[in-house]
């Protein structure tokens, strides 16, 4: 089996520099993980990481998105976009968001949706590293607002793989969809099972 596919539906936002997946390939066989399952061909997702348990996720999730070279981006406080910092924030895919501003987070990320025609952003549901008691629903509010569906990557410590599970489509229900997003996750292990939500239902 590839670790990485050798192509991607053209639906897929994509990074045009082959440098970039150059590396991110070197550094996906380095680390000796795999890349299970298949990118959906989507123009508009958002992109549900778990379980985030650990700051060896992003160590792990950085070079397979490189090496798929797909272009995805991630929310930040508007705070953080500064000088020097927010010409490479911006290039690494940071969308910086304000929580005071009207309509909340969920409809400036609809907004950012409906602004581009192509557009995958990834967050994780835990919000946390640390064990919580209930996930964040954030991210089922933003996907309702944006009328997008739910892909489900999972982060798979005991195996080293990185799997695309499934792409979930809302039923617009909040404690219906969590309870049925968090079953999917429930098969798999973070670098710290310990710290993993208990699959009780949603917030």
């Amino acid at each position: 089996m590839p670790t990485i596919p050798k192509q991607l539906p053209a639906e897929v936002p994509r990074i045009k520099s082959r440098l970039v997946g150059a590396l991110g390939l070197l550094i996906v066989k380095l680390l000796g993980w795999r890349f299970d399952g298949q990118l959906p061909a989507q123009k508009k997702v958002m992109v549900a990481l778990a379980p985030h348990t650990s700051n060896w996720d992003f160590v792990v999730a950085m070079p397979f998105i490189m090496a798929l070279r797909v272009r995805v981006f991630f929310m930040m406080k508007k705070e953080a976009f500064f000088f020097p910092f927010k010409s490479l924030f911006m290039a690494l895919g940071g969308l910086p968001t304000d929580r005071k501003a009207p309509g909340g987070i969920a409809q400036q990320m609809a907004n950012a949706y409906r602004q581009n025609d192509k557009m995958w952003v990834a967050i994780t549901p835990e919000g946390t590293r640390n064990k919580v008691d209930k996930w964040k629903n954030g991210f089922l509010r933003i996907a309702y607002a944006a009328d997008v569906p739910i892909l489900l990557v999972a982060w798979d410590f005991a195996n080293k793989r990185i799997c695309v599970d499934s792409l979930y489509h809302p039923v617009g229900n909040l404690d219906q969809d969590m309870m049925e997003i968090q079953r999917r996750f429930s098969r798999y292990r973070g670098c710290n099972p310990d710290k993993q939500t208990d699959f009780t239902g949603g917030e």
